[in-house]
């Protein structure tokens, strides 16, 4: 199985010679990010963890889009948007509405959950299977939603 940052580097190598100046200045941030824990724990990423650094990109991301958005910086919304899109092209298909639902109900289900304190079970037993996959905190109101019946 192909390491993830291979292809990341190798996406590099291609907006280089295509001249994707955007496309370029996100995914260096993104090998940044990757070097920078490698650097921190003194260990080589696998995808799993790989992963796990693209999806705290994301969430910064969707936490600046919805600052921006509500200062009315437009300008700023457009790039966080262009950076999230491109950042996204190396996560694992994301999952569907219906996946995510019926994911949120087998996991409800396994753990014998009844109410909102039981939240943490479900999440997890739901959180390796999903991390990347999706926005967490859209899955923590759908189990909320769940449990609330």
């Amino acid at each position: 199985m192909e390491l993830l940052t291979t292809r990341i580097k190798e996406d590099m190598k291609a907006a280089m010679k295509s001249g994707e100046k955007s496309r370029l200045g996100v995914i260096r941030l993104i090998l940044a990010a990757i070097k920078q824990v490698e650097v921190d724990e003194r260990i080589e990423l696998d995808n799993e963890r790989t992963i796990l650094v693209l999806d705290k990109m994301l969430k910064q991301r969707r936490e600046s889009i919805r600052q921006f958005a509500d200062a009315g910086r437009d300008d700023l919304v457009k790039i966080e948007e262009a950076e999230v899109i491109v950042i996204q092209d190396f996560m694992p298909q994301a999952l569907t509405d219906a996946e995510i639902e019926a994911m949120v109900a087998e996991a409800v289900a396994e753990t014998g959950a009844q109410s909102a304190k039981d939240m943490g079970k479900v999440m997890a037993i739901l959180k390796p299977k999903m991390q990347g996959r999706t926005d967490m905190s859209a899955v923590s109101l759908k189990i909320k939603a769940a449990l609330a019946g």
